[in-house]
């Protein structure tokens, strides 16, 4: 019984680069990648919780863990090669013509590798950033080997391929800080005590607890308007993913403060004036 499964690990399945592929080198081989899958894992980890005791962010830790499971996992993938007897270069001198033909079918996926590479290294877009993606706001929440992944405010994932991200614009809310301007505007009737309007929607942002108070909630009297005298009140919140319950908040209050001290929001209003022409004798 062990001469027959001795006799099976050991039959000769196939010959690269002159070296015969056994059962049993696939069988090593494979543990190998599985072993070194398990201890890139750990390797990771353990980079990132050294790095988090010596103070680096969020998105450096999670940068360089992903680099060196990469390097460990390849470097156990060059081990695995190497106990089937095969060498690597051979492989590649003898195959240089697919390799070309593979090369141009792979072409996307290796500029997305390189690009999350580029990603990880540089550091302009990191996990748990809140970034501007087209029309789409989200947090990412891991950057892979091809395509990054960011979920957006209304839990939808969006996968964008690492290309993407270095050669388009990527508006990234979370660098150089968190911090975030949010822009309320507002118009007001005619005649209206210009001052007061400044003191209310002032007194308004001061009373909401999500923005803060440095910097300080600002005023603009904007222009003067077809049917409205034209406000902005600017405000800064600590997380960009409140701008939107900012605003909306910040909108109710205003409405109510405006009633109170009886400052009319007007309707768009447009004049028309009619003239009788003048009939032929």
């Amino acid at each position: 019984m062990l001469d027959r499964l001795k006799q099976i690990l050991t039959t000769p399945l196939l010959t690269l680069s002159g070296t015969a592929v056994t059962l049993a080198s696939l069988l090593t081989a494979l543990g190998i990648v599985v072993a070194a899958r398990v201890v890139a894992s750990i390797a990771a980890r353990g980079t990132q919780q050294l790095l988090k005791r010596r103070g680096l962010s969020d998105s450096a830790q999670f940068a360089v863990g992903k680099i060196v499971r990469y390097v460990v996992f390849l470097l156990g993938l060059v081990v695995a090669i190497g106990t089937l007897g095969v060498r690597v270069d051979a492989i590649l001198a003898a195959s240089a013509a697919l390799l070309v033909g593979i090369g141009f079918g792979l072409q996307s996926i290796a500029q997305n590798f390189v690009s999350g590479l580029i990603l990880l290294l540089e550091r302009h877009v990191g996990k748990g950033d809140f970034v501007q993606i087209g029309k789409a706001y989200g947090s990412v929440v891991d950057i892979g080997l091809r395509a990054t992944t960011v979920v957006t405010r209304d839990e939808v994932t969006i996968i964008v391929p690492n290309s993407e991200l270095v050669s388009g614009q990527v508006v990234n809310h979370s660098v150089p800080s968190t911090n975030l301007r949010v822009w309320i505007t507002v118009g007001v009737a005619y005649g209206s005590d210009v001052r007061l309007v400044e003191r209310t929607l002032l007194a308004v942002a001061t009373a909401e607890p999500l923005v803060l108070r440095d910097p300080p909630p600002e005023v603009r009297f904007d222009d003067f308007g077809d049917s409205a005298l034209k406000f902005s009140l600017l405000v800064w919140t600590a997380n960009p993913r409140d701008d939107m319950r900012i605003s909306s908040k910040i909108h109710f209050a205003i409405e109510a403060a405006f009633r109170q001290v009886k400052i009319q929001i007007p309707f768009p209003q447009l004049e028309v004036h009619l003239q009788r022409g003048g009939t032929q004798p």
